[in-house]
């Protein structure tokens, strides 16, 4: 479908033919005055030079080659050479039914769809998921379901941590617990038993402790090496022990993640890379990308572009080991053999932009990836605290993300009962719908790289530009249309009318740029403009709201074509934060 814009640069180009000007002039505008016009054009400026004529007559011309354009109700020249533009509103009613009628709203794909990978999430097991794994998840959530919508097939892959030395760190202190486990027995032959010998709770504890211990003292430190080495050689008593860590960590985390209204198609481990590394290994020394420095294995990464200093790609350190870069491209080859993408993204914190410089160059260098495959790089900034510093807990600790869902979703319910707009047996649930927008829209509306400050406060509030107001826009559209309905409406076959009100055409107009945005925010991965926009329109329509009778309205056809309005409003608004990873409830 074409956009409201395209209908209006058509018409500015054939004006600047029709009298003799380059065509590639007439290009539209939001107005940079509002009080004066809705669009303007810039074209007559840019051509003065071009055709040695003063702007303004140039702007004369094609304003006057428009006098009779069903696109415009006005073309104004104005000095020194603007040409001010406001849309015709029976144009902008019959558009905006069309657009009413599109699925996609005017959304417009891609002609050819892609497979993309996207690596987000990234925790590790026998870890509780906290507040520094939040953006990870929730902008790769969105991203997802933008380009899903975009009509890429896309694969979400949560990328645990599941490998090396934390691994020996929790068997070692199991050992030193609970020494009588058969999973410490090296001459057992019995079957291993189905259940794990702890909780979740009890594993979130045994880590920090083992870890804690291992600064400490050196011989704790070299029976966990020790640990990791048998279990990465396959001990079956440690890799029994190994199963029971994913199989009780992997179950938390679906909990957690599912509280986010997160979900993954993959749930690989690094573990699952293992087996490409050596293969690897041995062809980057065979082609001759691989060499010794000062006993590592490295791949020299180096451009004569670069402006600062890239260090080289280190694939094992001098006594063997491996680390996150050889991981990381060993499940680069992976995904190359197991699902051949297009591009693979990574939603990760930006600190790590030099990691995946080196691991993305190592990458293309050695011919892991094909030259058209996409590595692409999102690096997310710090979710902080009204202090500036990173959100910590009151104690100072890292603040675990279930207890910060608890606190927006606490606040969300003392002002839903508060307000006793929804029933108690309901508060509950929908405090719950209410928090996951303050929460995800809070962070989405930020751009991605920037830090941003935590504010339960501002998060929460049904004021501004917060998810709580986006769903409390959403919950009256959908109160009035069904009061409507239960008054005898018909909601099917609605026909849209000139706009009758400066409130009501520029709530049309704003909606006319759905379709741009979405499309914007899919090729600049930027889920902030989805935030940007229904915002607006949120503010658009409560403006329409408070100035107009609805469902008081006494003209039948005209209050159908308010009704129609309605409907196009909630369902853009409903996409958007469908494509931000919420819903509305349907009372607040």
């Amino acid at each position: 479908m074409k956009k409201l814009t395209e209908f209006m640069e058509e018409a500015l180009s054939q004006a600047f033919v029709s009298r003799g000007y380059d065509g590639a002039l007439g290009r539209v505008s939001l107005s940079n005055r509002p009080d004066l016009c809705e669009y303007q054009c810039n074209g007559a400026m840019a051509g003065a030079k071009q055709y040695h004529k003063a702007p303004f007559m140039i702007a004369e011309d094609v304003a006057d080659a428009l006098k009779d354009c069903d696109v415009f109700e006005k073309a104004e020249a104005v000095r020194p050479g603007f040409i001010n533009l406001t849309v015709n509103p029976d144009f902008l009613a019959g558009y905006l039914a069309d657009l009413a009628d599109d699925d996609m709203l005017s959304v417009n794909r891609p002609e050819k769809s892609r497979r993309v990978i996207i690596d987000y999430g990234g925790p590790n097991v026998a870890k509780p998921l906290h507040v520094g794994h939040l953006r990870s998840a929730v902008i790769g959530e969105s991203l997802k379901r933008i380009l899903r919508f975009m009509g890429d097939e896309v694969i979400g892959d949560v990328h645990l941590g599941d490998w090396g030395l934390q691994m020996g760190l929790i068997i070692t202190e199991l050992k030193h617990r609970k020494p009588d486990l058969v999973y410490f027995c090296d001459n057992f032959e019995g079957e291993y038993p189905d259940e794990a010998p702890f909780t979740i709770s009890e594993l979130e504890e045994i880590y920090p402790a083992a870890s804690a211990r291992s600064k400490e003292d050196e011989e704790y430190k070299k029976e966990a090496l020790e640990a990791t080495h048998r279990l990465q050689e396959g001990h079956p008593g440690y890799m029994a022990l190994w199963n029971h860590i994913l199989n009780v960590s992997v179950a938390d985390l679906k909990r957690n993640y599912e509280n986010l209204n997160v979900s993954f198609d993959l749930w690989k481990k690094e573990s699952d890379a293992q087996p490409y590394i050596p293969d690897m290994i041995e062809r980057m020394k065979a082609e001759g990308f691989a060499h010794e420095d000062q006993g590592a294995l490295v791949v020299d990464v180096r451009e004569d572009s670069d402006t600062k200093e890239i260090p080289p790609c280190i694939l094992l350190k001098s006594d063997g080991a491996s680390l996150y870069s050889t991981t990381d491209l060993a499940t680069i080859v992976e995904r190359m053999k197991l699902y051949d993408p297009d591009e693979m993204l990574y939603v990760v914190d930006k600190r790590q932009e030099l990691h995946f410089i080196q691991v993305f160059r190592c990458a293309r260098k050695t011919g892991l990836v094909k030259e058209d495959t996409r590595l692409s790089f999102l690096g997310f900034g710090t979710v902080n605290g009204k202090d500036g510093h990173a959100l910590k807990t009151r104690e100072g600790g890292v603040m675990r993300l279930e207890y910060l869902i608890k606190d927006i979703n606490d606040e969300m319910f003392r002002k839903i009962v508060e307000n006793r707009s929804v029933k108690d047996r309901e508060a509950g649930e929908t405090a719950k719908m209410v928090g996951l927008s303050a929460l995800k829209y809070g962070d989405l509306s930020n751009q991605a790289s920037k830090d941003y400050i935590f504010d339960i406060d501002r998060f929460t509030s049904f004021e501004g530009n917060t998810g709580p107001y986006i769903l409390y826009t959403i919950v009256r559209i959908k109160s009035i249309l069904s009061r409507y309905a239960e008054n005898g409406g018909r909601l099917e076959g609605l026909a849209m009318k000139a706009p009758s009100s400066e409130a009501e055409k520029a709530l049309m107009l704003q909606l006319t740029g759905f379709g741009s945005m979405v499309e914007d925010a899919y090729k600049e991965r930027a889920p902030h403009r989805i935030c940007s926009f229904i915002y607006e329109t949120a503010n658009a329509f409560n403006r329409f709201y408070h100035e107009t009778r609805i469902l008081d309205e006494e003209n039948s056809e005209k209050k159908e074509s308010l009704i129609r309005l309605l409907q196009v409003t909630r369902k853009e608004l409903e996409t958007g934060i469908d494509l931000l990873g919420f819903a509305a409830p349907e009372k607040m």
